[in-house]
């Protein structure tokens, strides 16, 4: 079994007390005109819109309708009427005679609602299905032949010219963008990698498997580095029947491949591909491309290389238009006591002692509505309990000890290496009153222990509870049977690895997410199992309670994110989008966002209410593994496999810094409590600190009217690492700070 072991770290005593920082924004955010237009993996029809689908294009309503009968077919009477009222269409658009047995699959997307015109209560009045894209096309196949979709998708590709003179036209468009001006070759080169992907395709579907060969051969090794991993699969594509069902490939035709370009470096480009006549070049940068013109200077190598990576290109530009509410939602009012040492004083008649009631310095100066929040009723929250309050005084205590962190006040660091957990050790989680910590194994068990002198109880027995009286002052302790108290808990019921886990806010109910598709909810105080959630069919890689409770998030190798509430056994939303596993899910401090990361090199932020896609982030070259919001709502941090720290504005949708130093997968990012420094850990057995406020300070932000939607980043990684610690031997998969901002660490021992 695994052991904790804590040891504490190097770290300098901290006598300030801590003011939180006001939060002001950066201004308005760009008008809600975005809308995201992608296709969904598998997929070749559009994707739903955010306004009704009546008067829309054939195919929308061909999948709404898909949709429509396949909920009938169930019996789903109730949904049919809801989805059919919100796309305004005619109670006798359903087909009479019942639905087809190759309608859409159950991942049907609903047409949702626009952004604040749905009323908040629909989020848990009925189980919806809202997707920035279109549904799981449908898979009833004759065996040994393409799925329908797949034929589809792959037909474009029997449109294709002379086999010989592939080379020819690549290599003549290689010297052409060779020999234009610096300032243009960059922004054009984007356009290498799309079209030797989609070239290559088209000599392997129509049976050209020599000349394929010789392709890929002369020119796969002209691609940038972050490529390499696709390349490596689209080489092993060398015959027809390869192609049918590879998910990669499918991904590369459904989705159009994002360049983003300035108008003039375009100019060019159309200019010689006419003058050449080169209309098989033409054709698929028509049709298999997206480019997103803009008026201004072409951008540099520099900056193009920070944006691209992803297995789509770049997000277009009005992606991220759509107004974000990331601003805090106001703290509710809470008296706080004067002081702590009377917190259990009792007079003899065993009434509380009065106190003088005093304003929370934190609290108060989040009483004012900050005007980028959300309103209170957007989404429905749970009501505080009277335990929710009591807990929030304890935060308000500790809050007023934090030490306030910085350049020349670096928090100590306390590790938890976990002994002999034999590389089995796969998530952690802490409380956040930092009492509890609990990690996922590979052997299928969850595993939770106290890092404070209290033991964890369980409560009595049924009948043992009919004996107490519980009119007792002391109810809450005599509930606890004593006979069960342990340092640990073992929690038994998955079947598979666990991957995620999560506490809830008031550290009653502990979320596991494993390999066997499910997530499950355990209670703390009789450490069982109170509901297991099945939607996904596959791995599911994390799993994130909300902020407030409640509400929770999971995501996994399936590509679709689900918002679930605790008392719902189906998903309150579905977030689909993303081509490749969602590997990381964070939701945003006020609840009504959540975060995604995946395999494919993006990061998408959804909007809990209506569950559109608000944000899509490009700029890592591997899939990404960690994710962190600062304490304001302001900024985003995002860890991948290539070693780098993004950070990203959501307000404006920009990535604003990028902090280079690990030389390994970061599984972990956090910010302290006041936002002031981000810490980050690695595989490469490491955590740095990051001066976070200055990263964010040094923004200029003129720079963000900009038209290419891009600043210029800074290269100051080493001007804002204030220090990195090495562990003997333990990669670092988890970070927390406590209240009073300590760093606490974890992570298995690998001998």
């Amino acid at each position: 079994m695994a052991a904790v072991q804590s040891g504490m770290g190097e770290g300098v005593e901290e006598k300030d007390i801590k003011t939180e920082p006001a939060s002001d924004g950066f201004g308005n955010n760009n008008a809600n005109d975005g809308r995201l237009v992608s296709t969904s993996p598998g997929s070749s029809a559009p994707a739903a819109s955010n306004k009704p689908v009546a008067g829309g294009p054939p195919e929308d309503q061909q999948t709404l309708l898909a949709v429509l009968q396949f909920l009938r077919k169930n019996k789903l009477t109730e949904s049919v009427e809801i989805l059919r009222r919100e796309a305004g269409l005619p109670e006798d658009a359903l087909d009479p005679n019942g639905a087809d047995s190759s309608g859409a699959g159950p991942g049907g997307a609903a047409g949702s609602v626009d952004s604040d015109a749905g009323d908040a209560s629909s989020l848990l009045s009925r189980v919806t299905v809202s997707s920035s894209a279109a549904a799981q096309a449908p898979t009833k196949a004759a065996a040994g032949e393409d799925q329908p979709d797949v034929s589809v998708v792959l037909s474009a590709y029997s449109q294709q010219g002379d086999p010989a003179l592939y080379e020819v036209y690549y290599s003549s468009l290689k010297r052409f963008i060779e020999t234009v001006l610096d300032c243009h070759r960059a922004e054009l080169s984007q356009v290498f990698y799309p079209l030797f992907v989609h070239m290559y395709l088209e000599l392997v579907y129509n049976n050209h498997e020599n000349e394929a060969k010789a392709f890929f051969e002369k020119f796969s090794g002209d691609q940038e580095c972050y490529y390499e991993d696709d390349l490596r699969v689209l080489s092993s594509l060398t015959k027809k029947e390869h192609m049918r069902g590879n998910e990669t490939l499918l991904d590369f035709r459904t989705s159009k491949f994002v360049l983003r370009i300035s108008r003039d470096s375009y100019q060019l480009l159309k200019r010689h591909l006419q003058e050449r006549q080169n209309n098989q070049i033409w054709n698929i940068i028509q049709e298999h491309l997206y480019i997103d013109i803009f008026d201004g200077m072409p951008r540099s190598k520099s900056q193009i290389d920070a944006m691209s990576g992803s297995l789509a290109g770049e997000a277009k530009r009005e992606a991220n238009k759509a107004k974000v509410y990331y601003g805090l939602l106001k703290e509710p009012e809470i008296e706080l006591p004067l002081d702590d040492e009377d917190e259990e004083a009792e007079n003899e008649e065993g009434k509380p002692k009065k106190k003088k009631p005093k304003k929370d310095s934190m609290g108060s100066k989040s009483k004012k509505q900050d005007p980028n929040a959300p309103s209170q009723s957007r989404i429905p929250l749970p009501e505080l309990k009277d335990s929710d309050k009591l807990d929030k005084i304890m935060y308000m205590k500790e809050a007023t000890k934090r030490i306030r962190l910085g350049p020349d006040n670096l928090p100590s660091i306390c590790f938890y290496s976990f002994l002999n957990a034999y590389q089995g050790l796969t998530a952690v989680d802490f409380t956040d009153d930092s009492s509890l910590i609990a990690g996922g194994f590979a052997d299928s068990t969850v595993r939770v222990w106290s890092v404070t002198p209290k033991k964890l109880r369980k409560v009595k027995s049924a009948a043992d509870l009919n004996l107490i009286d519980k009119e007792s002052d002391d109810v809450l302790e005599r509930i606890m049977d004593e006979k069960t108290a342990s340092e640990s808990k073992i929690l038994y019921g998955h079947s598979g690895p666990v991957y995620g886990i999560s506490f809830s806010p008031d550290r009653n109910y502990l979320l596991s997410s494993s390999e066997d598709g499910t997530v499950r909810l355990w209670s703390l105080q009789t450490f069982t199992c109170l509901v297991g959630y099945k939607g996904h069919n596959y791995p599911v890689w994390d799993t994130h309670f909300s902020p407030h409770g409640y509400y929770f998030v999971s995501g996994g190798h399936d590509r679709v994110a689900r918002l679930w509430a605790t008392d719902h056994y189906q998903p309150l939303r579905m977030f689909s989008g993303h081509l490749a596993d969602i590997t990381c899910t964070r939701f945003h401090p006020n609840s009504n966002y959540l975060a995604t990361g995946s395999s494919d090199r993006t990061i998408r932020l959804w909007d809990v209410l209506n569950g559109n896609c608000v944000r899509i982030f490009t700029g890592h070259k591997g899939p990404i593994h960690a994710l962190a919001f600062s304490p304001n709502g302001k900024f985003l941090a995002s860890g991948a496999t290539d070693g780098r720290v993004l950070l990203w504005d959501i307000g404006h949708g920009l990535m604003v810094g990028e902090l280079k130093g690990h030389t390994d997968t970061i599984y972990s990012l956090r910010f302290s409590r006041d936002g002031e420094i981000l810490a980050s850990g690695s595989m490469d057995n490491t955590v740095r600190l990051w001066d976070a406020m200055k990263a964010f300070d040094d923004l200029e932000t003129d720079d963000f009217t900009a038209a290419t939607g891009h600043i210029h980043l800074q290269d100051n990684s080493q001007e804002l690492l204030l220090g990195t610690y090495l562990t003997k031997s333990t990669p670092v998969i988890h970070l927390h700070f406590t209240r009073r901002n300590l760093l606490l660490a974890a992570g298995a021992y690998n001998p």
